[in-house]
């Protein structure tokens, strides 16, 4: 367990904190009630999957971020969509022996702490695997410079979800992540 501030980082079990982690994810991500209500769903399923961690950073008690993740599988929906543009540019490999963070968010008011550096952190630190992948919003964001801070990069871009209009980013590191201080406000590569 981690200590930040007021926030403390623990684990949780992922299929009972999911109604309070996507309020989170809804307004960090600005998902609508449908979205939501879909998503609900597909967290229900990844709390099933061998391997899941999920951590959750809480506040008096209340959720205000969380990540999860698992070893990534070739079956998995996210895979077979990423499978193609990371062959396309060699990076094929990067579909096994890898950590996939599924979901990483903090509420836009507990943004800029280190705090979704602390959950990745932990995440991927847990694994027990050498390296990690995950897909981003295919835009500098804040959420973008800070994985490349902590040593993620591009290994495929204008990757298209079904049903997502905003192009992703696929994006992979060597584990264990690299240890430099992120300042969100501060140009990144």
């Amino acid at each position: 367990m981690e200590q930040l501030t007021e926030i403390t980082v623990q684990p949780i079990d992922l299929a009972a904190w999911a109604p309070y982690a996507l309020e989170v994810q809804a307004a960090a991500f600005g998902l609508s009630a449908e979205e939501v209500a879909v998503r609900l769903h597909i967290v229900g399923r990844h709390a099933l999957q061998p391997g899941v961690i999920a951590l959750g950073a809480l506040s008096g008690g209340r959720l205000v971020g969380f990540g999860y993740g698992m070893p990534n599988q070739r079956s998995h929906w996210w895979s077979t969509v990423i499978q193609p543009h990371l062959e396309a540019h060699g990076h094929g490999d990067w579909l096994d022996n890898v950590f996939a963070v599924t979901e990483l968010h903090v509420l836009p008011e507990y943004q800029g702490r280190g705090l979704g550096s602390t959950l990745i952190r932990t995440l991927c630190e847990r694994s027990g695997l050498p390296r990690s992948i995950l897909s981003a919003i295919d835009a500098e964001t804040p959420a973008r410079r800070l994985y490349r801070s902590l040593g993620y990069r591009d290994l495929a871009r204008a990757v298209r979800f079904p049903a997502t209009d905003r192009p992703y980013a696929v994006m992979g590191a060597r584990l264990p992540l690299l240890d430099r201080s992120y300042n969100p406000s501060a140009n990144s590569r």
